[in-house]
């Protein structure tokens, strides 16, 4: 054996394993941020819905088994060993996807295989490959059936098109939630000033991507790295102080058990279960700006067993202290360390954000090379990665419209309902008086989310009139006074006794607590709930809008056509909001506006 090239050898599977070591430290910074910080919210989102009525040990160490399991099955097993392994030439992602359909299988109508050297991968694609009954099927289908094939384009358009989306979310979300974090001790801190700081935060996120993905790894990574290792450590004092029999949860037979002591109320839960995986899509989508085994490297080594300790101490801390279920996490750490950890929370769920706008770098860059997306600006920031690239165009847009967003809704719970398919029956009516009482006008936002049904208008009518009724009577309940949304801060006022009302309030749930007194006036009460309820016997009437666009007598013959023949056709065949509202016929008052152009 020449000893040249045994040392050739050495040498370049030393460069080999630097260079994925490094990769696999980067990859904390970016892949993996959204993914860490789920323990912050799991458990109590899992317990937030009917399964709070099940607060035993049975229950909290078969949510514990549920989330491993969960871990194990998604994340470990399916994205770790196989998912992986499907890439476009060290590309991942839904476009990825789609480009080997188009090249291997022929199955895309996008040109991406009539270029020349197309069939050469890095997959070995000279070698003949053996297709599969399933594939053969498959393939088969699609030739056959040209439709599907439109269809398929529209279903990775459409998922491309929702992670855009998600990337905007997403990072409002998290940076707003970890400003808002700050309240927590700084509880006078003004909504202004956290919309501020969040806004400059997220400047400040964006203008660092121009660096490249490499320098912007190395420079989250210690963030998430520190923030493992806190809730690691967290998780470990808290099995051996707590419960250490929270280790036997790890057996599948706490889930059966949990379902048959939870019931329909378990499976009702299993929404927030799923909240442990969320962004587990990223180890495929930014692929590309890595390689498999460092991403595998990462989550296996480091990420899988930090999470399954932290999710095993939370557990044994809320097995003896079933009370603070709904913020769980921040009172499991211990009194000495919260500060520090709390501050690396706070970081790490800003550098959560990094990983969907990374994906997003890499999804428009597979769409432009598609020719589904316009000609940008790609950089490409790596002498070595060729899929670690910065898009200026796409990073400045998306810092605008997050800005706007964190601007315009200036609430996690606001911009979350995005995600609220259905509003709670207790949100759905948002009540505000307009003028003085003796008016008795009120405005009414009514909130529908993407799933909710639309109800008959009687029953519609029914809910409306007695949250009115609620709204004036404002209960002595502090939760309902503040959806009310401090509305009557205005009507606070020193009077005589003969003229108030006293509400007593209790903070916390101890009736030991310390009490607030609020005052207002009590004029006109019974007045105005004896005009709501004549009101309601005389009837609703609903006044809507009914907009016609015509085209002026000078308009071409054309634009006559598009509107007034096109236009006029859909709008006439087209079912009316009041259609889709249920509003009955018989109540419905049509306002008219007709509109040339």
């Amino acid at each position: 054996m020449d000893p040249e090239a045994g040392s050739v050898t050495r040498e370049s599977r030393l460069k080999f394993y630097k260079t994925t070591l490094c990769l696999a430290y980067q990859s904390f910074g970016v892949v993996y941020g959204d993914l860490s910080t789920s323990p912050i919210y799991v458990y109590k989102s899992t317990f937030s819905g009917r399964l709070s009525l099940h607060e035993e040990d049975d229950e909290i160490l078969g949510v514990l088994s549920l989330v491993f399991w969960t871990l194990t099955l998604i994340p470990l097993c399916k994205y770790i060993i196989f998912v992986l392994g499907a890439d476009d030439n060290g590309e991942g992602g839904t476009f990825a996807l789609y480009s080997l359909l188009c090249r291997r299988a022929k199955l895309g109508l996008l040109c991406a295989s009539n270029a020349p050297g197309d069939d050469i991968s890095a997959y070995n694609s000279e070698l003949p490959r053996k297709e599969t009954v399933a594939s053969s099927i498959l393939k088969e289908f699609f030739d056959k059936y040209h439709g599907s094939r439109i269809m398929l384009l529209l279903l990775v358009l459409l998922g491309t098109s929702m992670v855009i989306g998600d990337g905007i979310l997403t990072p409002s979300m998290s940076v707003l939630s970890a400003v808002n974090g700050i309240k927590i001790k700084a509880t006078g801190l003004h909504e202004n000033y956290t919309v501020f700081i969040a806004c400059v935060i997220l400047m400040g996120l964006f203008t660092l991507q121009h660096f490249g993905t490499r320098r912007v790894g190395f420079l989250f990574a210690p963030i998430l790295l520190a923030w493992l290792f806190c809730i690691s450590a967290v998780g470990v004092y808290n099995i051996i102080y707590w419960n250490p029999r929270v280790v036997s949860a790890l057996s599948p037979y706490y889930v059966y058990n949990f379902f048959k002591k939870a019931g329909k109320d378990g499976w009702s839960s299993l929404g927030g279960i799923v909240l442990c995986i969320t962004g587990a899509e990223a180890m495929f989508a930014d692929l590309g700006h890595f390689s498999q085994l460092s991403i595998r490297i990462a989550f296996t080594v480091v990420v899988y067993p930090c999470l399954i300790l932290a999710y095993m101490g939370e557990a044994a801390y809320l097995s003896k202290h079933k009370e603070d279920l709904q913020r769980s996490f921040y009172k499991s750490i211990p009194e000495v360390v919260f500060w520090p950890v709390f501050i690396t929370a706070t970081l790490a769920t800003v550098v959560g954000s990094q990983a969907i706008i990374s994906a997003i770098f890499s999804i428009i860059s597979q769409c432009r090379a598609l020719k589904c997306f316009p000609r940008v600006k790609v950089v490409h920031t790596s002498n070595h990665i060729h899929g670690q690239i910065y898009i200026p165009e796409v990073n400045w847009i998306l810092m605008v419209l997050c800005l706007a967003v964190v601007a315009g809704y200036r609430d996690t719970d606001v911009i979350g309902n995005a995600y609220v398919p259905k509003v709670p029956a207790n949100q759905r009516f948002v009540i505000s008086r307009i003028g003085p009482p003796e008016f008795r006008l009120f405005h009414c936002v009514v909130r529908y989310g993407y799933k909710d049904q639309r109800k008959d208008s009687h029953d519609f009518e029914n809910h409306l009139i007695e949250t009115v009724a609620d709204f004036l009577q404002c209960d002595n309940n502090d939760s309902e006074l503040q959806a009310f949304g401090r509305k009557f801060a205005n009507r606070q006022q020193s009077s005589s006794p003969e003229d108030v009302s006293v509400l007593r309030l209790e903070n916390g749930v101890n009736a030991g607590s310390s009490k607030k007194t609020v005052r207002f006036r009590s004029v006109g009460w019974n007045k105005e709930l004896e005009d709501l309820t004549e009101a309601r016997e005389s009837g609703l009437a609903y006044m809507m809008g009914s907009t016609c666009v015509l085209a002026s007598e000078t308009s071409s013959y054309f634009k006559k056509f598009v509107i007034n023949i096109v236009y006029g056709f859909l709008r006439q065949n087209c079912r009316r909001p009041a259609t889709a509202l249920g509003v009955p016929h018989t109540s419905l008052i049509e306002v008219g506006m007709v509109y040339r152009v």
